[in-house]
């Protein structure tokens, strides 16, 4: 196997797994231990990995300030989002006031709620026409409108949260990484995320697995202020630094 051949392959690894030993490569691509540490340094070296005692682990993939429209986002995970989804609706009791937050995720819980005795708040245009359509009691969030993501933001939006105390906030997320927590590339959506969740006696991250170990331009949370309510869980470090429930089908 050419060097360039199995750099690739070893972040192949390394990617699915998160963490590897250097004599579980070695195994997996029947190559001496002492040219896979060369690998892994030179891979280090590159940031393409992080380098550890006996093995390495994944580097957060790192993305830019471009978003995906609604309507993409719409279709990427939709039976894991389905599941998720199905699964917050149940968590809904009949004195909850309840906050949605913009999202392809949140909006589909939407379509499981059965509660018409909680109140609802929410800062998405999708969102607040559901909410109504299904004839629940709905307030929506007034400000700034963002286009790509259909979602109120803005300093008037985030005055309209700060004199309401939420019992149950279910919140989307772009990115959720063990050190910075969970990010989005738009700083004015950053800012009423951060108050909802602030506003909140729980919080709850809906998010599909592939939103682990990515991370956006702003931090809107820490991991540990909310608890994440998931398909697939792809590192257990995670479930060490706050509640996470896997929703299985």
């Amino acid at each position: 196997m050419l060097t360039q051949e199995r750099y690739q392959s070893i972040l192949s690894i390394i990617n699915e797994r998160n963490a590897v030993t250097v004599a579980e490569l070695s195994q997996m691509l029947d190559t001496s231990e002492s040219t896979i540490r060369r690998d892994l340094n030179a891979l280090n070296e590159l940031g393409k990995i992080n380098k550890v005692f006996g093995g390495a682990t994944a580097v957060a993939q790192a993305e830019g300030m471009i978003e995906d429209t609604v309507i993409t986002r719409e279709k990427l995970m939709s039976e894991e989002k389905t599941e998720i989804a199905r699964y917050c609706a149940t968590l809904i009791n009949n004195t909850d006031f309840v906050y949605i937050d913009a999202g392809t995720t949140t909006s589909r819980l939407i379509d499981f709620i059965e509660n018409d005795k909680a109140t609802y708040v929410t800062n998405g245009i999708v969102h607040a026409r559901k909410l109504i359509q299904k004839g629940l009691n709905a307030y929506m969030v007034g400000g700034k409108v963002k286009p790509v993501t259909e979602a109120v933001v803005g300093a008037e939006g985030i005055n309209n949260l700060k004199n309401l105390n939420f019992s149950k906030a279910f919140m989307g997320t772009n990115g959720i990484d063990l050190q910075l927590g969970y990010t989005t590339p738009d700083i004015e959506e950053a800012m009423i995320k951060e108050m909802a969740i602030n506003q909140s006696y729980m919080a709850f991250i809906i998010a599909d697995h592939t939103k682990f170990r990515r991370v956006f331009p702003v931090t809107f949370s820490p991991l540990t202020k909310c608890c994440i309510i998931t398909d697939a869980l792809p590192d257990t470090k995670y479930a060490k630094e706050t509640i996470i429930k896997e929703v299985k089908k």
